[in-house]
């Protein structure tokens, strides 16, 4: 499970849900926002489907480059987030 930054930022993170399915997000704090999403407050997508754990997350620079990541993200297809995710571990 990966240790997520407490400190604020820009930051675009993977949720493996309960499903096993996949949510991408960004947020200027990763640990508040992964607590709200585990509290079903986070996004509609995340109350629907519980998130088990953030997978995966990127740091950036400033807000506009996060959020242009999550939509290049949102973009591939399952196999491609699978490899992603699995970079996180090396």
């Amino acid at each position: 499970m990966l240790t997520l930054p407490k400190q604020p930022g820009a930051y675009v993170y993977i949720l493996e849900c309960i499903d096993h399915s996949y949510y991408t997000g960004w947020t200027t704090n990763l640990y508040d926002r992964f607590q709200a999403h585990l509290q079903g407050k986070g996004a509609k997508y995340t109350k629907a489907h519980k998130p088990l754990a953030c997978v995966y997350f990127e740091v950036h620079s400033d807000k506009q480059s996060a959020m242009k990541r999550e939509y290049e993200i949102k973009q591939l297809s399952r196999s491609d987030k699978i490899k992603l995710v699995q970079s996180m571990d090396k």
